[in-house]
């Protein structure tokens, strides 16, 4: 049985921007990351948690199942797209979600243009896609901690090791 349950925190891509733009208008500091998060575990709680509390919204992009298996190769993603999506707004954290099929996230950010891109600790300033359309907008770019032996891969790496 497939229950699929509407939420209207997970937005196509020109309905993100024009709310974007609302939040523009209202003078909200909005805050965005992105990722594939495949096999949600706490240091991506964490992650979004902290990303969180750099502004008055918290807006994900992710990875779309088409986007991972690009970027990790056709064992992944182990969760399908909607999954992913529903788990990652049911997070306080998380305000908006937009799901997106390229490579690289940097077209959604030039559209986007957040008041704070974040990455995790894993990433240098300079390593960040967007970085550059973000700054030149006025908005900032960090980097976020660390969580280490905290991965997908690890995970994926510990579940094989198990018995059957």
């Amino acid at each position: 049985m497939t229950v699929i349950r509407p939420d209207d925190r997970i937005l196509s891509r020109p309905v993100l921007i024009e709310r974007r733009r609302q939040l523009r208008q209202q003078g909200h500091k909005v805050v965005f990351t992105n990722g594939c998060f495949d096999l949600l575990h706490r240091a991506h709680v964490e992650y979004l948690w902290e990303a969180r509390q750099l502004g008055d919204l918290l807006i994900v992009g992710l990875n779309s199942d088409v986007s991972v298996r690009t970027l990790k190769g056709s064992g992944r993603p182990l969760v399908p797209q909607e999954d992913r999506a529903a788990l990652l707004v049911a997070l306080r954290s998380v305000d908006y979600l937009c799901l997106f099929d390229e490579e690289s996230v940097e077209s959604l950010v030039a559209d986007l243009l957040p008041d704070v891109l974040v990455k995790g600790g894993d990433y240098r300033l300079d390593q960040i896609v967007g970085r550059e359309s973000v700054e030149k907008a006025g908005g900032q770019v960090k980097t976020l901690s660390l969580w280490r032996d905290s991965s997908t891969s690890t995970l994926i790496h510990k579940i094989r090791q198990l018995p059957l």
